[in-house]
């Protein structure tokens, strides 16, 4: 009983709101880290198109990585009670540490050279890619549940600023090195450079920082009070040994929860709205935006900015949902709204056919603004089974992507 009167003595206000923002930004920058590796590997597609331009790099990059995204992402959802979170998170965000290091290395070793060796060796990363992504989402995403809701939010914002991130640095190491020789490798290694440091920046952060705040040893605290197993690594990492919860006379019967079928079904509208979200989405992005938008005034510029306009388009949008009066809270309009995006893929053919570059940006803006629109009132939502068929969502959209090649040379 001391042990765990301890554990709720240690945490009363004012102390368990102590370190409310620092929660916050380092919520946001983790959010940052569990993306900005892969999006850093889209957006060098125009070194990999200049490398290996006969293996549409944009496509089966993306293709690669979403099976193993998706495979690890069930497993770990059905074992979920089970798993040491702290665990799961660190294997994860130091997943993506060395997985972006070793893109550089390869690069170096290969002297910037393309061939099928070094494209199989970016193959590999890219599937070690999606590993890390399965385990840093889901096992946040719960992480951040037992927390006050600005975390989870903050953590959400990272994830889609990522994009604009990574388009942002590599927009400016383009700049930086496009008028010296070899320009284009030199901006990507510089660019890889950033984001492995940002990627073990992550790990130090959550390791050993964000465990040790007053506010996180609260929530923390309490969940394992409450019946949470997942906490007791988080737990003992700040210094807080947690006694079991039948030393304080808690009922079993209260761990109980609700089994991933009752949760399904329970949220059976939201897992179809995220699922035909990203269908679409990636069905375009970032595929099509590479290989089918043709040659125009911006050259090779071209699909960064299209690259660019969408991660930023879908930053703002994912907070329009906080203005309440432009907030799409009815569930069944929810759906009616995702099904008549996909008359964006009508638009997406005939811009490309028949538009110049200004339409392509707009209809481009127009994809990143809906994405963002339409999953921020699910953000809140999410946890392991519904990031589950979100991936299934990325996934579909990715296979499908392909289909824009038929009736294409050499397809």
């Amino acid at each position: 009983i001391r042990g765990a009167m301890s554990l709720s003595n240690d945490n009363e206000a004012p102390r368990r709101l102590e370190g409310k923002f620092q929660a916050m930004v380092v919520c946001f920058i983790l959010g940052l880290g569990s993306l900005v590796a892969w999006n850093s590997m889209l957006t060098v597609g125009d070194y990999y198109y200049t490398l290996f331009p006969k293996y549409h790099p944009s496509r089966v990059l993306t293709l690669v990585y979403q099976p193993f995204a998706l495979g690890t992402m069930a497993i770990l959802a059905y074992n979920e009670s089970k798993i040491n979170t702290r665990l799961r998170n660190l294997i994860g965000y130091s997943l993506f540490s060395v997985s972006t290091l070793l893109v550089l290395v390869l690069d170096l070793a290969t002297s910037g050279k393309g061939g099928l060796g070094p494209y199989i060796g970016i193959c590999v990363l890219s599937a070690c890619f999606g590993i890390a992504d399965a385990h840093v989402q889901g096992g946040m995403v719960g992480d951040l549940s037992f927390m006050c809701p600005e975390f989870i939010q903050s953590f959400f914002a990272g994830l889609a600023a990522s994009g604009v991130l990574a388009s942002g640095l590599r927009l400016v190491t383009k700049v930086g090195f496009e008028n010296s020789k070899n320009g284009l490798r030199k901006g990507t290694m510089l660019f890889f450079t950033i984001s492995t440091v940002f990627e073990f920046f992550c790990i130090i952060l959550y390791a050993f920082y964000f465990p040790k705040l007053s506010i996180v040893k609260y929530y923390r605290s309490k969940a394992a009070l409450e019946g949470s197993k997942t906490v007791s690594a988080d737990l003992a990492a700040a210094g807080i040994h947690n006694e079991t919860n039948h030393q304080v006379g808690f009922d079993a019967k209260n761990q109980d929860r609700l089994s991933n079928k009752q949760l399904f079904l329970q949220n059976i509208d939201i897992a179809a709205d995220l699922f035909l979200i990203y269908v679409l989405t990636l069905s375009i992005f970032p595929g099509f935006l590479y290989e089918n938008t043709g040659s125009h005034q911006l050259g090779t510029w071209y699909p960064l900015v299209l690259i660019a306009m969408y991660n930023v388009f879908d930053l703002i949008s994912r907070y329009i949902p906080l203005i309440k009066c432009l907030a799409l809270e009815s569930r069944k309009g929810l759906l009616i709204a995702v099904f008549s995006r996909f008359l964006l893929i009508p638009a997406f053919y005939f811009t490309a056919k028949y538009g110049d570059q200004g339409w392509m940006i707009m209809l481009v803006s127009f994809l990143g603004l809906t994405n963002g629109y339409l999953t921020g009132p699910e953000q809140n939502a999410l946890g392991n089974l519904l990031v589950l068929f979100l991936l299934c969502g990325i996934f579909s959209g990715v296979a499908l992507d392909w289909l824009w090649l038929i009736g294409k040379s050499g397809f």
